[in-house]
Protein backbone atom coordinates (compact mmCIF):
# COMPACT_ATOMS: atom_id res chain seq x y z
CA UNK A 1 0.00 0.00 0.00
CA UNK A 2 1.29 3.29 -0.87
CA UNK A 3 1.99 6.12 1.79
CA UNK A 4 -1.20 8.10 -0.16
CA UNK A 5 -3.71 5.28 0.11
CA UNK A 6 -2.57 4.76 3.45
CA UNK A 7 -3.18 8.22 4.71
CA UNK A 8 -6.58 8.06 2.94
CA UNK A 9 -7.35 4.65 4.00
CA UNK A 10 -6.27 5.44 8.05
CA UNK A 11 -9.20 8.32 8.31
CA UNK A 12 -12.01 6.72 6.29
CA UNK A 13 -11.64 3.41 8.49
CA UNK A 14 -12.10 5.75 11.53
CA UNK A 15 -14.97 7.53 10.75
CA UNK A 16 -16.47 4.04 9.55
CA UNK A 17 -16.23 2.87 13.06
CA UNK A 18 -17.17 6.21 14.56
CA UNK A 19 -20.37 5.89 12.05
CA UNK A 20 -20.64 2.71 13.02
CA UNK A 21 -20.63 3.20 16.71
CA UNK A 22 -18.03 0.62 17.31
CA UNK A 23 -15.58 3.67 18.31
CA UNK A 24 -17.46 6.86 20.61
CA UNK A 25 -16.38 9.84 19.00
CA UNK A 26 -16.98 11.71 22.45
CA UNK A 27 -15.03 11.31 25.89
CA UNK A 28 -18.48 11.20 27.67
CA UNK A 29 -20.06 7.21 27.29
CA UNK A 30 -24.17 6.61 28.79
CA UNK A 31 -23.46 3.96 31.10
CA UNK A 32 -26.29 1.47 31.28
CA UNK A 33 -27.55 1.03 34.28
CA UNK A 34 -30.24 -1.80 36.39
CA UNK A 35 -31.40 1.38 38.69
CA UNK A 36 -32.20 4.81 38.14
CA UNK A 37 -29.90 8.09 38.06
CA UNK A 38 -31.25 11.76 38.23
CA UNK A 39 -30.91 14.38 36.14
CA UNK A 40 -28.01 16.71 36.21
CA UNK A 41 -30.25 19.63 35.86
CA UNK A 42 -31.45 20.49 39.54
CA UNK A 43 -28.20 19.78 41.23
CA UNK A 44 -26.25 22.79 42.62
CA UNK A 45 -23.34 23.89 40.85
CA UNK A 46 -20.72 22.26 42.01
CA UNK A 47 -21.98 19.07 41.49
CA UNK A 48 -22.08 19.73 37.92
CA UNK A 49 -18.75 20.77 38.33
CA UNK A 50 -17.63 17.75 40.20
CA UNK A 51 -15.50 14.61 38.92
CA UNK A 52 -18.26 12.37 36.81
CA UNK A 53 -18.23 9.91 39.90
CA UNK A 54 -18.88 12.44 42.49
CA UNK A 55 -22.00 13.11 40.15
CA UNK A 56 -23.11 9.95 39.34
CA UNK A 57 -23.08 9.39 43.09
CA UNK A 58 -25.61 12.14 43.71
CA UNK A 59 -27.47 11.77 41.06
CA UNK A 60 -27.72 7.86 42.30
CA UNK A 61 -28.69 9.33 45.71
CA UNK A 62 -31.16 11.19 44.79
CA UNK A 63 -32.78 8.66 42.84
CA UNK A 64 -32.42 5.81 44.83
CA UNK A 65 -32.91 7.17 48.40
CA UNK A 66 -34.41 3.74 49.83
CA UNK A 67 -31.34 1.82 48.90
CA UNK A 68 -28.49 4.41 50.79
CA UNK A 69 -30.93 4.94 53.26
CA UNK A 70 -29.71 1.48 54.23
CA UNK A 71 -26.35 1.58 53.88
CA UNK A 72 -23.97 3.10 56.63
CA UNK A 73 -20.63 5.33 55.97
CA UNK A 74 -17.26 4.86 57.41
CA UNK A 75 -15.65 8.35 57.05
CA UNK A 76 -16.74 9.82 60.35
CA UNK A 77 -19.64 11.67 59.66
CA UNK A 78 -21.86 10.25 62.18
CA UNK A 79 -20.94 13.34 64.78
CA UNK A 80 -22.17 16.08 61.70
CA UNK A 81 -25.84 13.78 62.06
CA UNK A 82 -25.41 12.08 59.10
CA UNK A 83 -27.52 8.21 59.83
CA UNK A 84 -26.83 6.55 56.41
CA UNK A 85 -24.58 7.11 53.54
CA UNK A 86 -27.58 9.05 51.64
CA UNK A 87 -27.56 11.49 54.26
CA UNK A 88 -23.54 12.50 53.14
CA UNK A 89 -25.90 13.80 49.62
CA UNK A 90 -29.15 14.93 51.00
CA UNK A 91 -30.36 17.19 53.85
CA UNK A 92 -34.26 17.48 53.41
CA UNK A 93 -36.05 15.94 50.98
CA UNK A 94 -40.19 17.18 49.84
CA UNK A 95 -42.80 15.69 50.70
CA UNK A 96 -42.51 14.07 47.61
CA UNK A 97 -40.04 12.22 48.37
CA UNK A 98 -37.47 14.37 46.03
CA UNK A 99 -34.29 16.28 47.09
CA UNK A 100 -34.73 19.84 48.11
CA UNK A 101 -31.21 20.33 50.41
CA UNK A 102 -28.42 18.83 49.23
CA UNK A 103 -25.11 18.23 51.89
CA UNK A 104 -21.75 18.98 50.34
CA UNK A 105 -20.11 16.66 52.51
CA UNK A 106 -19.53 14.11 49.70
CA UNK A 107 -18.40 16.99 47.23
CA UNK A 108 -15.14 16.31 49.07
CA UNK A 109 -15.28 12.89 50.50
CA UNK A 110 -14.04 9.67 48.80
CA UNK A 111 -15.12 7.42 51.54
CA UNK A 112 -19.04 8.48 50.90
CA UNK A 113 -18.32 7.87 47.27
CA UNK A 114 -16.60 4.83 46.82
CA UNK A 115 -19.11 3.18 49.02
CA UNK A 116 -22.35 4.87 46.50
CA UNK A 117 -20.49 3.71 43.49
CA UNK A 118 -19.61 0.14 45.38
CA UNK A 119 -23.87 0.15 45.74
CA UNK A 120 -24.08 1.40 42.16
CA UNK A 121 -22.30 -1.64 40.67
CA UNK A 122 -23.65 -4.24 42.87
CA UNK A 123 -27.17 -3.72 41.92
CA UNK A 124 -25.66 -3.91 38.51
CA UNK A 125 -24.09 -7.17 38.85
CA UNK A 126 -27.82 -8.29 40.96
CA UNK A 127 -27.12 -8.31 44.49
CA UNK A 128 -29.22 -7.13 47.09
CA UNK A 129 -29.47 -4.11 49.25
CA UNK A 130 -28.39 -6.71 52.33
CA UNK A 131 -26.02 -7.96 50.10
CA UNK A 132 -24.53 -4.78 49.55
CA UNK A 133 -24.67 -3.83 53.35
CA UNK A 134 -22.70 -7.14 54.76
CA UNK A 135 -19.90 -6.09 52.12
CA UNK A 136 -20.01 -2.22 53.13
CA UNK A 137 -19.66 -3.15 56.79
CA UNK A 138 -16.57 -5.71 55.88
CA UNK A 139 -14.64 -3.20 53.38
CA UNK A 140 -15.19 0.02 55.29
CA UNK A 141 -15.56 -1.00 59.47
CA UNK A 142 -11.71 -0.65 59.35
CA UNK A 143 -12.05 3.58 58.08
CA UNK A 144 -14.18 4.68 61.26
CA UNK A 145 -17.47 3.80 63.21
CA UNK A 146 -20.49 3.07 61.22
CA UNK A 147 -23.05 6.65 61.06
CA UNK A 148 -26.20 4.27 61.27
CA UNK A 149 -27.15 4.35 64.89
Amino acid sequence: MTPTVRRLVFPLLILSLIASGLVSACSTQEAEHSYPMAPMTGMPAEVQSAPVTVQQAYQFAVANPDVLQQLPCYCGCGPIGHTSNYACYVVEQNSDGTAKTFDNHALGCSICVDITQDAMRMLKDGKSVAEIRTYVDQSYAKYGPSNIP
